[in-house]
């Protein structure tokens, strides 16, 4: 394992912001794996970190495969994650709204544009990313429909299901984009939660991660079988908004099966306590995505239910 220091932020009244990278095995730049982007994205680093310890233990093994370089950018935001903000904290800017960079910009565009001179390297690349909106979802590889998108290749880390999504304006400028136009054949990894630590999704997601670097080539090391996943699009999910504001108590969560009509949650009145509106199901499936904040705000997007799948 090599520690590696990619790109120093200077500050004048603290110690300089160093993002860091743990590199294994010597050669090809077959991929890189980035944890968080922002600062509150505990459960992304996490994983990071287990997967440091697991390949220094494969490195040691011998089970880095001749010829291949895998590398890990736990996070890139560490100052913010200090703080517990978001954002990146001097500026109130999101990194992942900021890619490929500039030299010459904002704080934000030069971390950006100094990360993104190492990712555009590898083959293949994956970040652990998460939500706008407070909440879990179902464990699952995305990817964006640029054209140049391989959902099949996708399938590889043995999640339940590959979404394939058009990118919007405001997606141009995040590393998922960026890097399948630089050739990097590019996977962001829901990996359930985002400001606290899930066990169960963490396991889950390192696991896919090892999958997919055991079946590219990159190492070799035991693991456990995978999901035949699912290819879904925009199309295949149906989301349940709020018609009113007010506390939420969720009776469903991510993952759960439900049926046409089954209650999901209640909005009550948030100084009295009464069911201002129940939220229902409008189709047979399983919840791909809930919200997790205990505040609603009328029209809000609560719950995605996946169908047909």
């Amino acid at each position: 394992m090599k520690k590696e220091v990619l790109y120093t932020v200077p500050s004048y009244f603290r110690d300089d912001m160093k993002i860091l990278s743990y590199r294994f095995g010597k050669g090809e730049k077959s991929c890189i794996i980035l944890g968080a982007l922002r600062g509150d994205e505990v459960q992304q680093l996490y994983v990071c970190a287990r997967l440091v310890s697991f390949l220094r233990d494969v490195e040691k093994e011998g089970g880095i495969l001749p010829g291949r370089t895998v590398t890990v950018i736990p996070t890139a935001i560490g100052a913010s994650m200090n703080v517990g903000t978001r954002l990146w904290a001097p500026e109130n800017m999101d990194i992942n709204r900021c890619f490929p960079g500039d030299a010459a910009g904002s704080t934000t565009e030069r971390i950006a544009d100094g990360l993104f001179s190492t990712l555009k390297l590898y083959r293949y690349g994956i970040q652990l990313t998460s939500f706008y909106q407070p909440g879990s979802f179902v464990p699952h590889v995305r990817v964006m429909d640029t054209g140049r998108q391989n959902p099949e290749l996708g399938c590889e880390f043995g999640l339940p299901y590959v979404y394939v999504r058009k990118p919007r304006i405001t997606d141009r400028t995040t590393l998922n984009y960026a890097w399948q136009f630089s050739g990097t054949q590019a996977f962001s990894l829901y990996a359930g939660k985002t400001h606290e630590i899930d066990e169960t999704a963490a396991e889950q997601t390192l696991r896919a991660i090892i999958r997919f670097l055991n079946t590219r080539g990159i190492i070799r090391s035991e693991n456990s079988p995978g999901h035949t996943a699912s290819v879904i699009t925009e199309e295949d999910l149906t989301q349940v908004s709020a018609g009113t504001a007010g506390l939420l108590r969720r009776v469903k969560f991510a993952g759960a099966h439900v049926r046409r009509g089954e209650q999901l949650a209640f909005l009550l009145s948030p100084t009295d306590g009464s069911v201002r509106e129940v939220l229902k199901t409008p189709a047979t499936g399983v919840l791909f995505f809930v919200q997790e904040g205990p505040f609603i705000t009328q029209y809000s997007p609560v719950f995605q239910v996946l169908t047909g799948k």
